[in-house]
């Protein structure tokens, strides 16, 4: 029998790792730029600014650019902090991609051949529906094996995406220092557990650094990656690590509110039970008064 499954995925969780490992140096080297940290309620303010002031006066003194963001990369690399599999994941990020669609694990899109992957996944279905005790030849259940292997592929549909493609160009220089918020966005994803849905809502702040996002693709990015097996923690990390890796922000915060249907229609059973997650990055994670801000407006009913 051929084997026609999709090259094998890299490791999410080490994949997301070693992209936060080289974040918190670009974080570090653009905050450090303007801010004096200390120990006190003071940490992240200017050396003009006075606790109770906000911080984004000083935005304009730590300005980090573009070329001087892959320049650090590129001395980070050399100096072995990052691998020469992260850089070049990054150039991809910031230079483009591939013109063919790129999959998430590196593989050209066309040269996966998804009406043979439906064939094979259709069989082992039509195997599940037989070990159950039914008979897959009935007319109910006739085409459920070819339905269900379409609809898996549709789920998971975020393993043949990739964020370069998805962003587009949608990239804009823009001198605002404000928080830009988009709440409320719906998510579906698959527990990588049990394969059971959860879904819910997904609110997205970041604190732009000379270069803003289109808006509809903080959307595209949430169903990227909660379009594959998951679980809430990561694809909360992975939003947040997109945002940052393609507009390098001041900060970032994410925070998702779900309803796992492993615990609703399974296991404890558990109908009204919510799980929210949260990613902070930047200032939002070092600043206690823009983090507040964000959540107050994030979580504003």
């Amino acid at each position: 029998m051929c084997d026609h499954s999709r090259p094998t995925v890299p490791d999410p969780d080490v994949e997301l790792e070693e992209t936060l490992r080289r974040l918190t140096f670009v974080r570090q080297t653009s905050l450090s730029t303007g801010y004096e940290r200390s120990d006190k309620n003071t940490a992240g303010l200017s050396d003009s600014q006075t606790p109770g002031q906000s911080p984004r006066k000083g935005l304009r003194s730590r300005s980090f650019s573009h070329d001087s963001y892959k320049s650090s990369m590129q001395q980070q690399d050399m100096n072995g902090h990052i691998s020469t599999a992260s850089a070049e994941h990054h150039t991809k990020m910031t230079n483009g991609a591939d013109p063919r669609p790129i999959t998430s694990n590196g593989v050209a899109a066309a040269e996966v051949n998804e009406d043979e992957i439906v064939d094979e996944m259709a069989s082992q279905y039509k195997q599940i529906i037989t070990h159950l005790g039914e008979d897959p030849t009935r007319q109910g259940l006739l085409k459920t094996p070819q339905r269900a292997a379409k609809a898996m592929m549709f789920f998971t549909k975020g393993y043949k995406e990739n964020i370069a493609e998805i962003l587009n160009d949608a990239i804009f220089d823009e001198d605002h220092d404000e928080i830009v918020l988009v709440k409320d966005i719906e998510m579906f994803s698959l527990c990588e557990h049990h394969l059971v849905p959860f879904m819910g809502k997904v609110h997205i702040g970041y604190l732009p650094n000379n270069k803003i996002l289109g808006l509809s693709k903080l959307a595209r990015i949430v169903e990227v990656y909660s379009r594959r097996l998951q679980v809430q923690e990561r694809l909360t990390k992975q939003i947040a690590v997109a945002i940052t890796e393609a507009v390098q922000p001041a900060g970032v915060g994410v925070v998702v509110e779900a309803c796992h249907m492993c615990m609703v229609m399974r296991g404890v059973q558990k109908l009204n039970s919510k799980t929210i997650t949260s990613t902070m990055l930047g200032v939002f994670r070092d600043d206690p008064k823009t983090r507040e801000e964000f959540l107050a407006l994030a979580l504003a009913k």
